[in-house]
């Protein structure tokens, strides 16, 4: 990181602020964008942190603004079986090839949002029996990967909540998990005081992105935001299967 020059740090920022403005209005998608394109210049170890702890900053923000929007109900069948995906992936990428099993998720990921777009989705809400696939898939490819968000993702739209409901529901989802990762990132030595100084530069872009997002998000349409979820999806996707 002593070799990168203003222009770097600018671009970064210029990365961040999208990010932020797509978890704005969405609810999520900030890491799906900015960790990929963090990559390009920053190492692994300050790339990731660094968004999971925006990340964490964006989630409690979000989730205090529309706390009594958050559905918790939706929340607590999850978390039991989002430990047991975290757990299971550890076992799994010592067994498996890990590549193929990122592609396939990718193409699932995909299949679904194409799926959505398509104006497919059943007018029903499906059972809560579906966070059993959704938090175990969530907490086994957050944990390996830092993918885990676009199961959560399915598993609301398929509980049929509402785009303020979605997003502080999210969050909440996101607040809960990103507290384990930042007390395994700091156990481990990884949050040196360098990667504090790019948070604390950082801090101010993710509130803007997250504060000019959450101005377009009350004016999107409910079937605007389904369909851009869509659309994330298929690029979050798109970004598994080029990883």
């Amino acid at each position: 990181m002593e070799a990168l020059g203003l222009a770097q740090y600018l671009y970064a920022f210029g990365v961040l602020s999208v990010a932020y403005f797509v978890r704005g209005i969405a609810g999520f998608g900030s890491g799906l964008i900015a960790i990929p394109l963090l990559l390009l210049f920053f190492p692994l170890l300050v790339a990731v942190p660094l968004v999971v702890a925006l990340d964490y900053c964006a989630s409690a923000s979000q989730g205090i603004k529309d706390k009594q929007a958050i559905q918790w109900r939706e929340i607590w069948p999850l978390l039991p079986f989002a430990l047991l995906g975290m757990a299971a992936a550890m076992l799994l990428l010592q067994t498996i090839d890990a590549q193929l099993l990122l592609k396939a998720v990718a193409l699932f990921i995909i299949t679904y949002a194409l799926y959505s777009l398509m104006g497919k989705n059943p007018t029903s809400v499906h059972s809560r029996w579906w966070a059993i696939p959704a938090g175990t898939l969530g907490g086994l490819i957050g944990t390996a990967f830092g993918t885990g968000g676009p199961f959560y993702v399915v598993y609301l739209q398929m509980r049929r909540l509402d785009k303020t409901p979605f997003r502080a529901t999210f969050a909440t989802l996101f607040l809960l998990d990103g507290a384990n990762r930042l007390a395994a990132y700091f156990f481990s030595g990884i949050l040196t005081l360098q990667f504090f100084t790019l948070l604390a530069m950082a801090l101010p872009v993710m509130m803007i992105g997250i504060y000019l997002g959450g101005k377009v998000h009350t004016t999107v349409s409910q079937e605007t935001f389904r369909r851009g979820i869509g659309l994330l999806l298929i690029c979050s996707g798109i970004a598994l299967l080029i990883r």
